[in-house]
């Protein structure tokens, strides 16, 4: 199995805590790969926060692909950074070339365009310079997005942020995702290593989905540019987050409903249990099947954890006010948050999806069954 380690906090904090806490949970994947999603960027970072930021991996050839790219498309650079790349005894990582984060200017003629026009030119730069660097590994891109980075490397999710320099110059931001990835489907690639992004929306997955095929070709037939590469079964998740939150303008609570729809005897129990016969009925390509513990965030920078019905894969979550900690497992949990109440630790199941707001100042537990809200801080 993989190994999830999410924290929300009010305060800017390092990425290192959440490898950290994945090392402590190293028993529970097989050390192949490392993935990091950060937004609401802090340090260098905190004051770009309106332009978007191109993550990515790329050779010399790759980088001038990029640059040709978006000096053709009228970008700009605003501000470039790599990390500190660390090689020596102990970190068994092989450098690729370039590992970038950066930030660019909008083409001029855009700067005063709609928000909808912005986010569909985004995601149509990304998926492009995806597709040019394809056939010859010349150019990895994992996210074009402001306020948001993301990294993936193959290798012991501890050696990795050794190597990216993570233990003296991290990364800093206020919602953090990083997945410890055990390949048990896949050959190594970097594009099947959680987490996924699309436009704002973000998800990782511990488990499998057997579903996928039907889930996948339902959003490729929506024709929403982004609904494509399913390097992952697991990549599904996020693009039908999307779909739910962006597309149809549905709660967040409904993603749970979509993806895990109740039993008809159940529907009586929800105030709107006639829309959700409804919403099953009509999305049911999108219903999962697990097992499934899946960790996100929405563009405003709420996240949350929830389980597929049927079967659980492990998930935990606790902290205090400012800081939360959504982990695979309890050590994970304690190692980012040892001053918690664990007495208060919610371990979520079939019915649960535990929501904490922006800013993390308390947890929510929404149970699917009746509808309602407990906020057990």
């Amino acid at each position: 199995m993989c190994r999830l380690s999410a924290i929300a906090a009010g305060e800017y904090f390092s990425v290192m805590e959440n490898i950290l806490a994945l090392d402590t949970m190293k028993e529970g994947h097989d050390g192949s790969g490392l993935g990091v999603t950060l937004q609401n960027l802090g340090g260098e970072f905190e004051h770009l926060k309106e332009y978007p930021i191109l993550s990515g991996i790329c050779t010399d050839a790759g980088r001038r692909k990029i640059d040709d790219y978006m000096e053709s498309l009228g970008f700009k650079v605003k501000f470039m950074w790599e990390p500190r790349i660390k090689e020596g005894p102990g970190i068994n990582v092989k450098k690729r070339g370039h590992y970038l984060a950066t930030a660019y200017q909008y083409p001029d003629h855009y700067l005063d365009r709609p928000q909808a026009e912005k986010e569909e030119l985004l995601t149509r730069t990304r998926l492009e310079l995806r597709r040019q660097g394809a056939g010859d590994d010349s150019l990895y891109v994992f996210s074009f997005w402001p306020d948001v980075i993301t990294l993936k490397e193959v290798g012991d999710p501890l050696e990795v942020g050794l190597f990216f320099g993570f233990d003296t110059h991290p990364l800093t931001a206020k919602v953090i995702l990083a997945q410890g990835r055990q390949n048990t489907n896949y050959a190594i690639q970097l594009y099947a290593c959680h987490p996924f992004f699309l436009q704002g929306y973000c998800t990782m997955t511990n488990g499998e989905n057997t579903a996928f095929i039907p889930n996948r070709d339902y959003l490729t037939g929506r024709e929403v540019e982004g609904y494509t590469g399913y390097s992952s079964d697991s990549e599904v998740f996020c693009h039908t987050l999307h779909y739910v939150h962006h597309q149809l303008k549905y709660p967040l609570t409904y993603y749970k409903d979509v993806i895990t729809p109740i039993q008809d005897g159940e529907l009586a129990g929800r105030q709107d249990g006639q829309v959700l016969g409804l919403l099953k009925r009509s999305l049911r390509q999108l219903c999962i099947d697990g097992p499934n513990c899946i960790i996100g965030f929405l563009p405003d920078g709420t996240i949350f954890l929830t389980q597929d019905s049927k079967k659980l894969r492990p998930g935990i979550v606790g902290g205090v006010p400012g800081k939360y900690g959504l982990m695979s497992e309890e050590c994970g949990l304690e190692q980012v948050l040892p001053q918690r109440r664990r007495e208060n630790d919610i371990i979520p199941m079939r019915a649960d999806m535990v929501i904490i707001p922006p800013g993390a100042q308390e947890v929510k537990v929404w149970n699917q069954l009746n509808g309602s809200i407990t906020t057990p801080n």
